[in-house]
């Protein structure tokens, strides 16, 4: 399921909205993994504890 979530892109040093999946990684912190909509680089929001 997507969502849309705001995030920081590293290369275009905006905060931008972006289409992600909320994942959890191995220490349990929920981050939203997602694309930038403009150049296309991987961006990450960290959403806090599951």
């Amino acid at each position: 399921m997507s969502e849309t979530y705001n995030g920081y892109c590293v290369k275009c040093k905006e905060k931008r909205d972006f289409d992600g999946e909320e994942q959890v990684n191995e220490k349990g912190t929920r981050m939203a993994k997602g694309t930038c909509p403009t150049c296309g680089t991987k961006m990450n929001r960290i959403l806090g504890k599951a």
